[in-house]
């Protein structure tokens, strides 16, 4: 690569020296769990996972946590290295990373509290907020056992030509149980004074170092601030940054909040790099390389913090599920071809949390690598797809990259379909037009003809000669019967969010699900713009200092401009059917700002004193000055029908296909993989 196109990015893409090892850049492609260890092949599918990572460019990958022992496993079936046998999962891996040409480390992980299995165990039996199982506490000869059970399986790790290992001492998990007070209730000398409580990360990192020798690269992931009450103060953290240096770290890569935490850390809603002060922190009180991370997804973000002094590398995880070819677009002055982690965490977190494999939710090949290998067609196509947004778009552009001749038709002015209202979201704003750029981008590198202001009807189509149609033209706002419902004060979501009406203060939403709390969002947030990485630490009540116990602090309370109630058909809790692991967040941003919700409603009527409604036969009234319909969708498949006898081949995909809980996650994947069959 050019000079020219370095200069791009020039602290990013400039080599350093870790250990005894070089990097070609400062790019590391942090740990993910990915649920493929679980697969009968998958050991096949990780190794093309990571090796197309390395084609990609990046510096230096770390794995999934594989345990060091049985009782430390993430679950059920998950990976354990602790014997020769087991090497055999591990070596094709690392021989493929290697031949892509990068570094990988064996990232070591002991679940402790956070286990998934009934050999659950702890430094103390103190059981975790969020695991049901109460874990058993440690002996003094389990700790020294576990101590050699982490070396032991270094040592495996260097026998499998792993360039290194990371041992995980972050986000909640066994290391950092036992230096936090909070789980730590022990009174021997594993526990009590700091120096006690951080004795056995310490150790594990001494005993390692002294049985792999120097050439083995040693990282350990810090949690650089706990975000839990009852977590380790930031005098407290360099005690231990310092310690683990001394005891032969050779890099803090950086892990940022508990698992358990009730502030967001990678959402949507985190500002870009929000956290990298905590690794600012570090590098004041050690020598050695350190590592920033959480919420970094694009170049122009990683070099800003090289350049600041903030962290002498950086680790991006979900944004090399998004794209694999991130450093090299970066490299080779293809930026705008980046396809950007939008933070969503839909099809990477929400799997993992609920035992399914991750993906991606703008990359549906993410760790479906091996289902995409189909050789190229063997006859050109002439596509027509009907409909720009997120389904028309993927399946448009897969079909142009497979070499089909391809016709994008869209009746509005502009690409993108749902994904232009997901970015007039307080908090959604930057990342969904990433994705809009990123798929505009890509028509235009991929040859897509492309229609817009074009609406289409069947004797167009045929007449054209298409081989395939694709129905992409995705869903109509569902409107309820209720009495009343054509009212003044009646209002559709889109109106609202595109800002074609005005709302009133006091504001009733009828649906609670994704758009409902979308809404919500738009109608109450106080701040103009994006949220500014200050305004969000103080919503979330986080220390920037780290002087207080996990770096906490009173959060301030966010004032809210209007009045806002939802309501729901459904008994179950409002916003259940939320993301998994964002969905507590919208709840808690609602609530906050005194947004309530009403389940079991029975719909009477809307007049001029308001919604008229009923729970378990009482009636009720909300004197509003508006209410916003996000009561569902329907389908848009007049088109199809028509179609059927004019083309010989006609699919609907994404919303057309089916509106019943739609996102852009399956819209994207069908798309996808409706043209990759071709």
């Amino acid at each position: 690569m050019s000079q020219m196109l370095h200069s791009l990015y020039p602290l990013m893409l400039s080599p350093i020296k870790v250990g005894a090892h070089t990097l070609p850049n400062r790019v590391i492609m942090g740990s993910l769990h990915t649920r493929l260890e679980n697969e009968p092949d998958g050991v096949h599918r990780l190794a093309e996972f990571y090796a197309a990572r390395a084609r990609g460019g990046v510096g230096l990958i770390i794995t999934g946590g594989v345990s060091p022992n049985f009782e430390g496993r993430v679950e059920q079936g998950a990976w354990v290295l602790d014997s020769a046998e087991q090497l055999k999962q591990h070596i094709p891996i690392v021989q493929a990373v290697h031949e892509a040409g990068a570094k990988i480390v064996l990232q070591i992980l002991h679940t402790g509290i956070y286990a998934k299995h009934d050999e659950i165990i702890g430094p103390s039996a103190v059981r975790s907020v969020i695991n049901p199982r109460q874990p058993r506490a440690f002996t003094v000869d389990q700790i020294e056992q576990t101590i050699e059970d982490f070396v032991t399986c270094a040592v495996l790790a260097q026998q499998a030509r792993y360039d290194g290992i990371e041992v995980m001492g972050s986000e909640g998990y066994l290391m950092t149980q036992f230096t936090a007070l909070r789980t730590n209730k022990r009174d021997d000398e594993w526990g009590g004074s700091l120096e006690n409580r951080i004795r056995f990360p310490v150790e594990v990192v001494r005993r390692t170092r002294e049985r792999v020798g120097p050439g083995l690269l040693l990282m350990y992931r810090i949690s650089a601030i706990d975000l839990v009450d009852g977590g380790l103060t930031g005098d407290e953290i360099d005690r231990l940054a310092q310690a683990l240096e001394q005891a032969g770290a050779d890099v803090l890569n950086t892990g940022i909040g508990w698992h358990e935490s009730v502030v967001p850390t990678i959402a949507t809603s985190v500002p870009r790099a929000a956290f990298a002060f905590a690794a600012a922190r570090l590098k004041t009180v050690v020598k050695i390389p350190v590592v920033a991370s959480n919420r970094i997804n694009m170049p122009s973000v990683a070099e800003e913090i090289l350049e600041r002094g903030e962290a002498d590398m950086v680790s991006l995880a979900r944004a090399f599920l998004a794209d694999p070819d991130f450093v090299v677009k970066a490299a080779t002055g293809r930026t705008d071809e980046i396809n950007t982690c939008i933070g969503c965490n839909q099809a990477c977190l929400d799997h993992i949390f609920t035992d399914r494999i991750a993906s991606c939710l703008v990359n549906p090949q993410a760790c479906h690598e091996t289902e995409f290998t189909a050789p190229a067609p063997q006859k050109t196509l002439k596509v027509a797809v009907v409909g720009a947004g997120p389904a028309g778009l993927a399946c448009a552009i897969t079909a142009a990259e497979r070499g089909h001749q391809v016709h994008l038709f869209e009746a509005s002015g502009e690409v993108g379909g749902q994904l232009n209202l997901a970015r007039r979201i307080p908090g959604k704003e930057q990342e969904f037009a990433e994705l809009v750029r990123y798929f505009k981008k890509r028509l235009s590198t991929t040859g897509v003809n492309v229609h817009l202001k074009q609406r289409v009807d069947a004797s167009m189509l045929a007449s054209q000669g298409f081989e395939r149609v694709v129905i992409a033209t995705g869903i109509k706002p569902r409107t309820p019967t209720i009495a009343g419902i054509e009212h003044a004060k009646v209002v559709s979501y889109s109106d609202v969010i595109l800002g074609r009406v005005q709302v009133g203060e006091r504001v009733a939403i009828i649906g609670t699900g994704g758009i409902g709390h979308d809404v919500a969002e738009l109608l109450t947030t106080a701040h103009e713009g994006t949220q500014t990485t200050q305004q969000f630490l103080k919503a979330w009540g986080v220390d920037p200092s780290i002087s207080s116990a996990g770096g906490l602090q009173a959060s301030v309370a966010e004032d809210s401009q209007r009045k806002v109630v939802m309501l729901q058909r459904g008994t179950k809790k409002p916003g259940a059917r939320l993301g998994k692991s964002t969905g507590w967040i919208h709840r808690s941003k609602l609530t906050k700002r005194g947004v309530t919700a009403v389940a079991g409603c029975t719909y009477d009527k809307i007049d001029d004193q308001g919604l008229h409604y009923s729970v378990n036969g009482e009636p009720h009234v909300l004197d509003v000055d508006t209410i916003v319909l996000c009561a569902g969708q329907d389908s848009e498949q007049g088109l199809a029908s028509e179609l059927t006898g004019a083309v010989s081949h006609v699919d609907l995909i994404g919303g057309a296909r089916v509106a019943t809980e739609l996102d852009a996650m399956r819209a994207i994947d069908e798309g996808t993989r409706l043209a990759f069959a071709w």
